[in-house]
């Protein structure tokens, strides 16, 4: 059975790209090694996923390549990205709004059950 890693990014802020990069390429690298990968963005990490957001953030200046360039590369290797139904909800943001990447919203409820199902392991950032 292929072992689940869930990133949740909660206090991840768009405001401080350097946040952005470990938890995108740990992401990536782990699908690669062919675990099943959900990426939940919560509170204001959500932002991320919003259409036009990630494609304006570079993890420093000069990069060429943005934070949406990062996420695309983590999807192509398996990654799935959620946004987090509080975060839709904090932010004023519709699913419409989400970036193509994101495979949907799940709630808390869905945040708890796979914490607590023992066959997930969490990293927070």
């Amino acid at each position: 059975m292929t072992q689940k890693l869930i990133f949740i990014l909660a206090n991840t802020d768009p405001c401080r790209p350097g946040e952005l990069g470990p938890p995108l390429v740990q992401a990536a690298v782990a699908a690669g090694m062919s675990y099943h990968v959900e990426v939940i963005c919560t509170g204001s990490s959500a932002k991320l996923l919003k259409n036009g957001v990630a494609g304006d953030i570079h993890l420093k200046p000069g990069d060429p390549r943005s934070v949406h360039d990062f996420i695309k590369d983590a999807h192509a290797a398996g990654v799935r990205f959620f946004c987090c139904s509080t975060g839709l909800d904090l932010l004023d943001m519709h699913k419409d709004d989400l970036i193509p990447e994101c495979c949907g919203v799940v709630g808390a409820a869905h945040v708890i059950e796979e914490i607590m199902s023992g066959e997930s392991k969490v990293l927070t950032y």
